[in-house]
């Protein structure tokens, strides 16, 4: 179990870390990509995927019991034929969605590779699993389509380059992917010579499962805010602030209150002057 506790662990540190959660566009890049040429573009897609963790989440369910070369590159060679779709054509048709849902979705994905990989559909529901190839390439759709929400938030123009900077962002995407899989490939390798990994294997993909729910309840968090904002007490920025207060360290949890508190009780001082029955001072 310790195993996995380091591997949560190490998740959440490095979710906690990064400022563009999931696959976010941080201010830094949008304003980079201003001026942005084909490298800056591959650059930008590159660090994007490695950044994207709901994604690289979904490729490390795929990729935990694949063994074969010929298993491994059929089923990435699926996820990265729908992603491509959907990322380069919903960018030039404008094709546009709340982004905080379709992540929402992308974590869904996540929960359901790790319940397929305990056999879940088996042991659980009593069903046969649905055809594995096919669900990749369906899934590399939707994170495509993740990919092209974010992508479009930048100012991307519509001259003759745009094709060119879309395929330069994807060739980076593909090339991030590629960087990840090949440390999944390792890490996953030495695990699988160990007597760890047949133990602790389903309690990773429960790990999964349970990533993706917090994934899942972050993105559908966002949503609310964005797109009801009159139905909570607080407005965006009110709402932001709060969170980094909650944030910043205090020396007293009390410090600002108006209002004097006594921590301690009252006492009397030890060297006062007063009288018991016989009427005579002393102190004490």
């Amino acid at each position: 179990m310790k195993i996995f506790q380091s591997i949560s662990l190490a998740i959440f540190t490095m979710m906690a870390a990064t400022p563009a959660f999931a696959h976010g566009m941080s201010e830094a890049d949008k304003q980079k990509i201003l001026d942005a040429g084909i490298w800056e573009y591959i650059e930008l897609g590159t660090t994007h995927m490695l950044t994207g963790y709901d994604h690289l989440l979904f490729l490390f369910g795929v990729m935990f019991f694949l063994t074969r070369f010929g298993e491994i590159v059929k089923f990435i060679t699926a996820f990265t034929i729908g992603h491509s779709i959907t990322l380069v054509f919903a960018t030039l048709l404008g094709i546009k969605a709340n982004y905080f849902l379709i992540d929402a979705v992308i974590a869904l994905t996540v929960c359901y590779k790790g319940f397929d990989n305990i056999d879940g559909f088996k042991r659980y529901l009593n069903v046969k699993r649905p055809n594995l190839l096919w669900m990749v390439f369906g899934f590399g759709l939707i994170h495509g389509f993740g990919l092209s929400t974010r992508l479009q938030q930048l100012p991307l123009g519509d001259d003759a380059g745009l094709i060119a900077r879309i395929l330069a962002f994807n060739v980076g995407v593909e090339v991030g992917q590629i960087l990840a899989l090949t440390v999944m490939l390792v890490v996953l390798a030495g695990w699988r010579k160990t007597a760890s990994f047949a133990k602790f294997s389903n309690a990773a993909n429960v790990g999964l499962i349970v990533v993706g729910g917090l994934l899942l309840l972050m993105q559908l968090h966002g949503y609310l805010h964005t797109s009801h904002p009159d139905e909570f007490p607080l407005n965006k920025d009110d709402h932001s602030h709060v969170h980094q207060d909650m944030a910043a360290p205090k020396v007293n949890p009390l410090e600002g209150y108006g209002k004097r508190i006594m921590l301690e009780p009252k006492t009397e001082p030890k060297n006062d002057v007063h009288r018991h029955g016989d009427g005579q001072p002393h102190r004490h």
